[in-house]
């Protein structure tokens, strides 16, 4: 039998422990190794990322000699906090930073770059750096600045962290010294900018793009008479694992509810869904909105749950100013992943 629920009647709350407790890499990346990375021959710096992470492991595993090993010891040239894996969508990245943190001892944290800022929102600055400053490792996916208030939070939060020992990892597809542009005055901001740019050695990752085949078409969107059916048939317990849980909301209702959930508490809202049903989703028209429903479509994501829908296509999701302004690798992301679950959903295919 299935267990229907509705995400927009869920308000988790979540202490600071189980907030932390959260930062681990998502169960697309649980058990990735930097053995079962497969570097493109025909892309040698794939290799050499490698290499360069394989060595930050280790360096992460050896303790700073102290004492008289640390006055007579040979003198190392100063070292950087990190890594920055700078490439294309789809060359690996968040392969290599999850391997990255397996690899790496404990205590450690991997999130993506909303989920920092989101914790910053939940425990404030002070407490977030005092939680992480006992860490070896913090590892940032998807590092991107989309605001100036960002841009001087991160370059405080990662700052403070180096000075206090902490080894850092980042992955994104801009280069430290331009992050920012395209999405406000970065010119006025450039001291932050070069603050979070002197804390990491940069890794190029080269290999195709996948944003050069463009967005995948998604399935045509069911008819609302078909979604009850369509979902007993899909998470139907007859021949398979036993009941599941599924949220079936309104569009509408879901987005509007959003507003009142920390986004550090996404992962929490869908804990326990084997899948999720919508009804009439539509074009949203608002950035604050948007924006939200990109952590959403992120946690989904991260969690593989797959999506059934009425309304437009997901290519629909987003108004073209959107995908065409300062936010699209945020939409085009969100478009692509939540592709891959309708996908999943209704063709069975592998997201």
């Amino acid at each position: 039998m299935l267990q229907l629920e509705q995400l927009a009647a869920r308000t988790p709350a979540v202490t600071v422990d189980e907030l932390l407790k959260g930062f681990y890499p998502s169960p697309r990346f649980g058990s990735v190794s930097f053995a079962s990375y497969r570097p493109d021959p025909a892309q040698p710096s794939q290799a050499a990322a490698v290499r360069a992470l394989e060595h930050f492991s280790e360096s992460i595993r050896t303790p700073e000699p102290t004492g008289l090993r640390k006055f007579f010891g040979a003198k190392k040239p100063p070292s950087r906090a990190g890594f920055y894996l700078d490439g294309g969508f789809g060359v690996g990245k968040t392969h290599l930073l999850a391997s990255l943190w397996h690899a790496a001892p404990g205590p450690k944290a991997f999130g993506t770059f909303v989920e920092y800022t989101n914790l910053v929102g939940a425990l404030s600055f002070r407490k977030t750096v005092e939680a992480l400053s006992a860490y070896k490792l913090v590892c940032i996916d998807e590092f991107e600045l989309d605001d100036p208030g960002d841009t001087v939070l991160m370059s405080r939060l990662m700052r403070e962290l180096a000075d206090a020992g902490v080894k850092l990892a980042a992955t994104s597809n801009t280069l430290p010294g331009s992050l920012g542009e395209g999405r406000f005055a970065a010119v006025d901001f450039q001291r932050e900018i070069q603050v979070l740019a002197d804390q990491f050695e940069v890794v190029r990752i080269d290999g195709d793009d996948y944003r050069h085949r463009g967005l995948p078409t998604p399935p045509s969107p069911l008819a609302n008479s078909d979604l009850d059916r369509a979902m007993k048939k899909e998470f139907g317990s007859s021949g398979d694992s036993g009941d599941k849980t599924v949220a079936v909301d309104d569009f509408g209702t879901l987005i509007d509810h959003l507003a009142g959930v920390h986004p550090s508490r996404y992962r929490q809202l869908i804990k326990g869904i084997d899948g999720v049903v919508w009804r009439n989703v539509h074009t949203i028209t608002e950035q604050s909105v948007a924006l939200r429903f990109v952590v959403l479509a992120d946690r989904l994501y991260d969690s593989d749950i797959p999506i059934l829908a009425s309304g437009v296509p997901f290519d629909a999701l987003f108004t073209p100013e959107m995908m065409a302004g300062g936010y699209l690798k945020k939409y085009y992301r969100a478009v692509s992943r939540l592709t891959a679950l309708v996908r999943e959903g209704q063709n069975h295919e592998p997201s």
